[in-house]
Formats: C-alpha cells, sequence, structure tokens
C-alpha cells in the first residue's frame, strides 16, 4: 500500500480524510523482548553495605563521610562538567571520602555485568543508546526507592523537602508501580522540531503550524538547494520527538496512553496512520535530506548546523551537543510539532517536555545514602545553575534561571513550555520499555519506513505486532498510565 497524499491535484485529499480512513491492520511474527533479562541474575558475592553515617542537620540521609563512592555518568549531550563540579561539593562536605567517576557511553556494556555480579556503583546516568532498560531494571527489584532522598531536606532550605523543590512531573515520572519513586530525571527536556530562526527567515517564512505549510516551507528551502529535514538516521528513535506529540495533538493525548498501555489495536488508530502519512510524504517528496539513514546524530546535527537541512526532531540538549558546530549568529529556536490542521484534538503548541538524564541507585550498591547524597548536591539551586549555564538546559530543580542570560535554544525552549501551557504531554514508552521504543518502533518500524522501506500501512502492522508481542511477554513487567 502506498502513501495518500493530500496534494493529488489542485485540492487533493483533505487531511481530515486521513484521520477518517481505518485501515485493517494484520499481524507479522516477531521474536519477545529479553532486553537485559540476565538482570534478575545475582551472582557472585555482590557488593558489602558501607557502615552508614551518623545523620544531622547537615547530614540528613546519614551518609559515611569516609565510604567511598562510584558514580557511573552517560558521557552524552551535556557532557561531565557538571556531574565535576558537583562531585567536587561532595568531596568537600565529605573530605574522607573518594569518589571514583567513570564516564562512559557504554552503560549496558559496561554495567549489565555488574548488575549481574551484584556489585554495581551507587549511582548512574543511565541514559544513552546503551540505556538499561528501567522497566526491567524496576520489575526485577534491581533499584534502590528514591522515597528518602525526596523526602529529605533540601540543600538550600531545610524548610522544604528535596521534593518540593523539583518541577511539575518529575517525581511521577520515576514511579512505575505506585507510589516508590526509583528514578529520578535531572534534565528537564523540551522535545520538538529544533530549527535556525536566522534561515527560517531568509526564507521568508515563519514556522508552519499545519501540515500544509510544512510542506510548502519544505518546498521552499529545497528550491534553494537546502533539505527540509534531517534526523539521526542511525537512531530513529529520535523522530518520535516530534510525531509522538503530532499523534496526540491531532488524536488527543489519551491516543499516546493507550500505546504507552501496549492496549491492543492503539497503533492503529486513525491520528497514528495520518501522522505516519504525513511524515512520509516528507520522504517521497524528496525533503529529507540525502543520505539521512546513514548518519547518526552527531552527523546529523552537523549537517542541520551547517544549513543543509532546516529542520530536525531532538531534545533540548541538541544546543550543547551541537555546540562546536553551531555558528555565533545561528538563532537557534524550538518548536512544538506542526498538525495536520485547525481541528486536531489539540492546539498548534502541544509539544512532548519531560524529566531527562534519568539517575538511578541501584537496590545493591554498596553506598546507597552516598549516592543518593551525590544527587541531593545536584538538586542545590547552585548546582542547577551550574547544569543550566554549563549545558544550556533546564534542570529537575524548579527555579535556578534567575539571574542568568538564557541562551537562544533555551530562551525558545521555555518560550515554548509557556505557550504550550497545559497541552504538555509525556509519552512513556521510552521509560517503561526501552528495547521496544528505540529498537523495535524507532530503528526496525519508524526508521525502516523513513527510509523509503516500508509503507506507513506496513510499519503500523509491524509497530502493533512489536506491541502485542510486548504485551503478552511475561518475563517483562507492564506498566499503566493511573
Amino acid at each position: 500500500m502506498g502513501s495518500t497524499s493530500a496534494h493529488n491535484g489542485e485540492g487533493g485529499l483533505g487531511r481530515r480524510d486521513l484521520i477518517k480512513r481505518s485501515a485493517a491492520i494484520g499481524l507479522i511474527s516477531v521474536p519477545t523482548m529479553g532486553f537485559l533479562s540476565a538482570c534478575a541474575s545475582s551472582g557472585g558475592d555482590g557488593n558489602e553495605k558501607v557502615e552508614k553515617g551518623t545523620k544531622s542537620e547537615k547530614n540528613p540521609l546519614g551518609v559515611n563521610g569516609s565510604a567511598a563512592l562510584d558514580f557511573v555518568l552517560f558521557d552524552g549531550g551535556f557532557g561531565q562538567q557538571y556531574a565535576k563540579d558537583a562531585i567536587k561539593v561532595y568531596e568537600t562536605n565529605y573530605p574522607g571520602a573518594k569518589v571514583k567517576f567513570t564516564p562512559t557511553q557504554k552503560i549496558t556494556t559496561e554495567l549489565q555485568p555488574r548488575f549481574n555480579g551484584g556489585n554495581p556503583p551507587d549511582l548512574i546516568d543511565n541514559s544513552g543508546a546503551e540505556q538499561m532498560d528501567m522497566g526491567v531494571l524496576v520489575g526485577q527489584k534491581q533499584l534502590a526507592d528514591l522515597t528518602t532522598l525526596l523526602d529529605s531536606p533540601s540543600v538550600d532550605d531545610p524548610k522544604k523537602t528535596v521534593r518540593d523543590t523539583l518541577r511539575p512531573g518529575i517525581v511521577e515520572m520515576g514511579q512505575f508501580d505506585g507510589a516508590p519513586v526509583w528514578v529520578l530525571y535531572y534534565a528537564y527536556t523540551v522535545y520538538g522540531v529544533w530549527y535556525s530562526q536566522k534561515l527560517l527567515d531568509s526564507l521568508d517564512a515563519k514556522y508552519p503550524e499545519t501540515w500544509d505549510e510544512m510542506l510548502a516551507v519544505c518546498e521552499k528551502a529545497k528550491k534553494k538547494g537546502i533539505a527540509g529535514w534531517t534526523y539521526a538516521g542511525k537512531h530513529p528513535y529520535y523522530l518520535p520527538f516530534s510525531l509522538y506529540p503530532m499523534i496526540a495533538k491531532v488524536g488527543g493525548r489519551e491516543v499516546l496512553d493507550a500505546i504507552d498501555n501496549l492496549e491492543p489495536k492503539a497503533w492503529e488508530h486513525p491520528a497514528v496512520k495520518a501522522c505516519f502519512e504525513a511524515y512520509y510524504e516528507l520522504k517521497r517528496k524528496g525533503y529529507i535530506l540525502n543520505g539521512t539513514p546513514g548518519l547518526d546524530h552527531i552527523q546529523s546535527q552537523t549537517a542541520w548546523t551547517e544549513n543543509k537541512a532546516l529542520f530536525i526532531p531532538n531534545g533540548s540538549w541538541v544546543e550543547n551537543e551541537a555546540a562546536k558546530t553551531m555558528p555565533a549568529d545561528f538563532d537557534l529556536a524550538v518548536s512544538a510539532p506542526s498538525g495536520l490542521d485547525a481541528s486536531d484534538k489539540m492546539p498548534f503548541g502541544t509539544m512532548w517536555a519531560s524529566g531527562g538524564e534519568p539517575f538511578i541507585v541501584p537496590a545493591k550498591a554498596a553506598n546507597p545514602e552516598g549516592g543518593m547524597e551525590q544527587l541531593r548536591i545536584m538538586l542545590s539551586e547552585a548546582s542547577s545553575k551550574n547544569f543550566t549555564q554549563s549545558v544550556k538546559s533546564l534542570s529537575a530543580f524548579n527555579g535556578g534561571t534567575d539571574g542568568i542570560e538564557l541562551t537562544p535554544g533555551l530562551k525558545s525552549g521555555v518560550a515554548a513550555l509557556e505557550k504550550a501551557g497545559q497541552n504538555v504531554v509525556n509519552p512513556r514508552l521510552q521509560d517503561w520499555y526501552v528495547a521496544l521504543q528505540k529498537e523495535k518502533i524507532g530503528v526496525a518500524g519508524i526508521g525502516e519506513m523513513m527510509a523509503g522501506r516500508a509503507t506507513p500501512a506496513e510499519t503500523i502492522k509491524k509497530i502493533q505486532k512489536f506491541a502485542d508481542e510486548a504485551a503478552k511477554d511475561s518475563s517483562i513487567k507492564h506498566y499503566k498510565h493511573q
């Protein structure tokens, strides 16, 4: 089945007609998910818990001031410096403690054997392409409950708990099955469509609010030798950063909730089909930068900062990650995704914003109090300001921007959040079912479609089968929106 275009002839097929069309979706067979299932093993002698310290006003978690702390950080778009600066504070507060700091991009490769052996680090930034599946870790009771941290006094004001200082939604994101909080998302990420305002202005165009307007802007760019879009072709799970909120805009947030809940036929919703068809048009009409399917995130961002493409779906870390190649006058901006038309269920401005950079304290960590204390320090106003200034991103701390001159991208992200208001969505697939989201929906599904190797109908059929397999897989824990 081919693409259904909205531009056949003069008037063409109406966008809303795409919404009304429901295809009968079949099933195909795929392997079941087994990502990180070995984490259930706890062979080996494992860690011996360090002796707890004495609790005090300055040490509310009872940290052992002479115990070592093992901290592993994902070395990605935010770099290492913000963590190193927070470690200095820890070492100042606990001069007898030695912090072993390990930055890496090989989170699963390096840490799965340690989880299996029962000797994981005390604090982990579980992010990146090799992110461990947090749904699996929670389901197999591999993580410590961070409620103790959240209910402890904050660094800046002992009358406020850490929980009281966090942005809305951060605590809930770390919950998987009720009250316990298993993950602390440190960054506050704005996802959307990123672009150079300078380049858009040079085309005498404004950011498109509808898909017909998007196609028109891409055609303008194409005539100037500029591709409309590029994306991380080797990591096509970046595409949902704009695609998922578009689905919510078109069909309502309940469509995303059904997808997260792994409900039968959730991917067959007409809004999903309409949005897949819309994105497929970018490929079919030649608006994707040539070679994009072979580019990784850095290569696609570099091509974009070189003005080879106008739009890129990404998160707010891109301002820092692409800084080396971004011209000083690039005038970075972000917008919520374009919709289909004015009859979409949610207004223009609907976007995805949520906690990012998930930090975890393993249940079998030798020094869990130390891991939580390091997080408590990072959630102070000083550490938050340092993070925002150095990596150009908001943190989970609700504030920390006073007195800071916001960069163009950060300023645009704050403005986009203000425009979104209550129309912020937060798909949970990427933290509930990491392997499903990245390897199957992202790479095997959407990635193949955008490379032109599968139609939207074929892709939806494939993805629904992936979701059904995950829903029936008794080896993984399942979660639902409450």
